[in-house]
């Protein structure tokens, strides 16, 4: 893993195409460690840029807390209200978020000058060492499931967290008075059991797909070769457009239909 400390010129990113609703994306980090397959970020500018290959690099925002406190600042001169995606481009809570606490950094700074609203996306149950810090904001933490099946979630992501802990950490966050969902993105191969699971962690279910959340309606998916992955187990069926409907009408058993969003509606935030 080639890990860089860097100084950002621009922590705060205008938001457009597929997070259209915010004001602004935050990513504490270029690069992820987690390193996941299907990734579409692999395709974007940010992982084409880069010779080396994705999942084998990150840059560290050394000064991100300042620059927050230094953007939101210029930016609350601007709009009325902010609202602010964390992370669009890699999780805040990777591997080296342990020592490094650039998250825990933003964070701390947030809690001084608030954004109006805060979507905080990870797969990492590290989210959880930060509660206290989230409880002081106006914040809906999205914890990435694709799956109930750890052998599916070793094939896809092996370097992403477990699903058991993604579940307890989810639950616990939940519990401390925080919003929270569970974002099944992208849907992968699960049990008949994976709903009623789900319905006894979170109150709000996202579910996305390759051919709606990749940002080119499954083009970036297919040119990265994840369908070689569904032949070679003998899954195909799971590789289709019309798989996530199936999903949705097994989840409205355990959960009301307000509370069961897909792709791009689970990601925005409310209307005030």
């Amino acid at each position: 893993m080639n890990i860089v400390e860097k100084h950002t010129k621009q922590l705060l990113t205008p938001a457009s195409g597929f997070l259209e609703g915010y004001t602004f994306s935050l990513n504490p980090y270029s690069g992820c460690a987690f390193a996941c397959s299907y990734c579409y970020v692999r395709k974007s500018p940010v992982g084409l840029f880069r010779k080396e290959d994705w999942g084998t690099w990150v840059d560290i925002k050394a000064n991100a807390a300042d620059r927050y406190q230094a953007e939101i600042k210029k930016a609350r001169k601007k709009y009325p209200s902010i609202s602010i995606f964390m992370s669009s481009s890699t999780d805040p809570y990777q591997p080296v978020e342990y020592k490094n606490e650039i998250t825990k950094s933003i964070l701390e700074a947030m809690v001084k000058e608030p954004p109006d609203f805060l979507f905080l996306q990870t797969r990492s149950p590290l989210v959880t060492r930060d509660i206290e810090l989230l409880k002081q904001l106006n914040v809906l933490v999205s914890m990435t499931v694709e799956t109930d099946r750890e052998d599916i979630r070793k094939l896809f992501s092996p370097s992403a967290p477990p699903i058991s802990a993604r579940l307890k950490a989810i639950d616990q966050i939940g519990k401390s008075g925080i919003k929270t969902q569970v974002a099944i993105a992208p849907l992968l191969p699960s049990t008949n059991s994976f709903s009623e699971l789900l319905s006894k962690v979170v109150n709000r279910i996202t579910v996305d797909d390759y051919f709606q959340g990749d940002g080119s309606e499954g083009k970036r998916t297919k040119t990265m070769g994840i369908y070689k992955i569904y032949e070679k187990m003998n899954l195909q069926e799971w590789y289709n457009r019309e798989k996530y409907k199936q999903l949705v009408v097994a989840l409205q058993r355990y959960f009301p239909n307000e509370a069961i969003f897909i792709s791009k509606e689970g990601f925005l935030p409310p209307v005030n």
